[in-house]
């Protein structure tokens, strides 16, 4: 088992509680076997409604993460970046002087790609990510690996709703363009001449069905081969350089 970043870790049962009442981001939480009392069973409780993974060690394996006896038993890995608020996504446009470059996902479930999504992004100039609180990847060590590490300093900001998001983006002038496979206009037949956020949907899925009505426009990307869709960070990584070179032009 890798050692965690002792930087990274959170022990002790009440320590470990409190982050759980928190709004500290935990990837998940190992618990020596054969461990219990009322803070322990607490944890448990917590973390299945946080729908945070709790894994139980032997005494070897937990060794490895951390040391038992300082631990009391229990220790919660958290998630090693903080993460920002639209509004600071906004000021990075600002700064630049440049009209807003926004990423949307939709429920990306696979950790691989949303590190890639965050790399793709960083190439792109985008100006920042935005992804929901609940069912989706958050941002682990798995996903900065993936992302060649720009996950650990690009924004991110994390909503608790995708759509009322949208709303707040749209009302301060930026579109909101989103793939679709059955969309009528292909990608490149758009002018990306205004502030944007581009809306990528979960693997399989795609965009959710309230998230795409709330879509000013809906864009395709043409297949040509047996399979009937790209991965979610190619798909992004062609309609992002798409609008970047559209304002390279400009």
């Amino acid at each position: 088992m890798q050692k965690n970043n002792i930087n990274n870790l959170v022990y002790g049962r009440i320590p470990v509680l409190e982050a759980l009442r928190s709004d500290i981001e935990i990837e998940k939480i190992f618990v020596l076997f054969g461990t219990h009392g009322q803070n322990i069973s607490e944890i448990h409780k917590l973390a299945k409604q946080k729908r945070i993974k709790v894994v139980q060690l032997d005494r070897k394996k937990f060794n490895e993460v951390c040391d038992i006896e300082k631990s009391q038993g229990v220790v919660a890995v958290i998630t090693p970046i903080k993460f920002r608020e639209v509004s600071d996504i906004f000021k990075i446009a600002e700064e630049k002087k440049e009209k807003n470059f926004i990423l949307i996902l939709d429920e990306i479930q696979d950790p691989q790609n949303l590190g890639a999504l965050i790399r793709t992004a960083d190439c792109a100039g985008v100006h920042g990510i935005i992804i929901p609180k609940h069912n989706a990847a958050s941002v682990t060590s798995t996903v900065i690996k993936a992302s060649a590490g720009a996950a650990e300093n690009f924004p991110i900001a994390k909503v608790g709703n995708i759509s009322q998001t949208i709303e707040e983006l749209k009302q301060k002038g930026i579109w909101i363009v989103g793939t679709d496979s059955d969309a009528d206009k292909l990608y490149n037949e758009i002018n990306y001449d205004f502030s944007v956020a581009l809306v990528i949907g979960s693997e399989g899925k795609g965009i959710r069905r309230l998230v795409k009505e709330k879509c000013d426009f809906l864009v395709k990307i043409p297949l040509f081969g047996r399979v009937d869709s790209l991965n979610a960070s190619v798909a992004a990584g062609i309609v992002l350089y798409e609008i970047k070179n559209q304002r390279m032009k400009i």
